[in-house]
């Protein structure tokens, strides 16, 4: 049970949750709200609830079934409603699990079906495992790569040419851009107007700046302004685009496993594991999720 079952709003059936995602330290990962029966909210008053609460996003159960592990999740960032959230999928997908055991669940979203595998470790804690919709890229235009360069105020000799930009899709869409340097990845110092209103534009939930540090190590971080957040800690669904990227250009490992190590540079470092079936174009996306302290 979480330590922080915080008091609820009157609408709510249940309490507003606090988990933090793809880390076993509750001072790090990224922290999400989960609410286990929305089923009385509307869409105005998830907002609000989501907008109080302050992360990223909150998940809100709508619907459920748990005799048959399916249930309807919606995603709100504080400032508008989301298709798909894979950090808030995991930590809602734990909390069920330490409700009504482990195993499979499946949840059905405004992105399509999530079918989820949820095992408790030696450790004690609960890891789930999220299978994407399909996945799919393209290569950015040059008014997608300059108008973001400006944003970020990044030049286009800080790109890695051998990761080329990109718009990824693994259930909503982001744009992919790889710093040549660990040191140009580790000074985001963007124009948070400027970027919300690109990313408006072309319809992204995040822009994703990644490092390849390894041919299956990459560090990356997540500029989220159109959520009214300036960096997320742990981006799931961008984690699963980005594996979908790395297997269309053929960059990903033989075994398909890739880390996503992700929040360093915000002081809340996560772990995303990322595995590619070449014969799929669905990614599974790995990670634990622990309550926040009522303290945190």
């Amino acid at each position: 049970m979480t330590t922080d079952d915080a008091p609820a709003p009157t609408a709510l059936r249940s309490p507003v949750l606090r988990y933090t995602a793809f880390t076993t330290d509750p001072s790090g990962g990224n922290p999400a709200g989960v609410v286990l029966d929305a089923s009385a909210l509307d869409a105005e008053a998830m907002l609000a609830v989501a907008a109080e609460v302050g992360y990223s996003e909150t998940a809100f159960v709508t619907a459920s079934d748990p005799d048959a592990r399916r249930y309807t999740l919606r995603y709100f960032s504080p400032l508008a409603e989301v298709d798909f959230c894979g950090h808030a999928t995991v930590a809602t997908a734990v909390a069920l699990s330490e409700r009504v055991g482990v195993g499979p669940i499946v949840f059905t979203t405004a992105a399509g079906e999530i079918a989820l595998d949820t095992v408790a470790t030696a450790a004690g804690a609960v890891e789930a495992t999220l299978t994407s919709v399909p996945t799919r890229t393209r290569p950015a235009t040059a008014e997608e790569q300059g108008a973001t360069l400006a944003a970020l105020r990044w030049r286009a000799d800080d790109l890695d040419p051998a990761l080329p930009p990109h718009v990824a899709f693994g259930g909503n869409h982001h744009l992919i851009l790889a710093a040549g340097t660990r040191e140009r990845l580790a000074d985001l110092d963007y124009d948070f107007g400027e970027l919300a209103a690109v990313m408006r534009r072309h319809g992204w939930t995040t822009v994703q700046l990644v490092h390849r540090l390894s041919p299956s190590r990459y560090a990356a971080r997540d500029p989220f302004p159109v959520g009214g957040v300036v960096e997320d800690p742990a981006t799931g669904a961008a984690a699963a685009a980005f594996g979908g990227y790395l297997r269309d250009l053929g960059l990903a490992p033989a075994d398909g496993r890739i880390v996503v190590d992700q929040g360093e540079d915000m002081g809340r470092p996560s772990v995303l594991t990322v595995t590619v079936d070449p014969a799929s174009r669905r990614v599974r996306v790995t990670g634990h999720a622990v309550p926040v302290p009522a303290s945190a």
